[in-house]
């Protein structure tokens, strides 16, 4: 019995720094890891300040690349606390990172692809766009590895970004104003002039019709029994929708008055 007193007696100093080392490693870590979320979530309220223009499809990536770079350095710190040589460690997952890499092309093809997207920004947060041959949609966010479309049926759709950026992106979304072709159709036995000045009046009526560029309405095609005759005009990226489906139905119902 004395003879294990005096063991661990002896031992006293290595078990001292051993403990020592252990609550110094948890004090790193656990600090290191709330500091990480907590400038994480800083940089993301940061970054969201309407003064700052930031987009918002780069926040969520740059909040990873924050918290998890904090968080390698912390998890460096606790290692060398008990004098592992990070050097040796860096080299090894080094060469570690290198075969995963190797193993999880198409993974690092889309975190490639991801960063191109957020450089060359061909589309962005709030913006609506056809992936061609993939989806079409509002995108939500472009992440590491997938970006986040919702339709307009409110499905979501979630695509790796290799695959967006190897396809032809179309953003219906990033001129403030778009053209729109409203076509009819107005019987030959009718009196084509009336028709279509009935349809420029009801055009220039329109408060969503923008006046810049000028309204047209012309004779595009003729068909078996009938005209067709194209209303073009342009209107802003958010008044599209409803004003094309409002210059549809009144358009009939003018032509329907003039008895057409």
């Amino acid at each position: 019995m004395w003879e294990t007193m005096n063991n661990i007696w002896a031992a006293h100093p290595a078990v001292e720094a051993f403990i020592l080392n252990f609550l110094g490693a948890i004090t790193i870590l656990v600090v290191g890891w709330a500091v990480s979320g907590l400038l994480g979530r800083s940089i993301r309220r940061i970054a969201t300040r309407t003064l700052l223009h930031v987009d918002a499809t780069i926040v969520p990536m740059l909040q990873i690349t924050v918290v998890w770079s904090i968080r390698i350095f912390v998890i460096i710190a606790v290692l060398a606390r008990f004098g592992v040589q990070t050097a040796s460690l860096i080299a090894a997952l080094s060469a570690a990172g290198l075969a995963i890499g190797l193993a999880l092309q198409g993974t690092l093809q889309n975190i490639a692809a991801g960063i191109m997207l957020l450089v060359l920004r061909p589309l962005r947060g709030g913006e609506y766009v056809s992936i061609v041959g993939r989806a079409d949609g509002t995108v939500e966010e472009i992440g590491l590895f997938m970006s986040r479309l919702r339709q307009a049926d409110g499905v979501v759709v979630n695509i790796p970004n290799n695959l967006i950026w190897g396809n032809t992106i179309v953003n219906y979304s990033r001129n403030a104003t778009r053209r729109m072709d409203v076509v009819v159709q107005v019987r030959h036995n009718g009196d084509l002039e009336v028709a279509m000045d009935a349809l420029r009046k009801m055009v220039a009526e329109h408060p969503q019709v923008l006046r810049e560029p000028a309204p047209q309405v012309m004779v595009t095609a003729y068909m078996e029994g009938y005209s067709a005759v194209t209303i073009r005009v342009w209107a802003r990226v958010e008044d599209y929708s409803d004003l094309n489906f409002a210059l549809y139905r009144k358009a009939v119902l003018t032509l329907r008055q003039i008895g057409l």
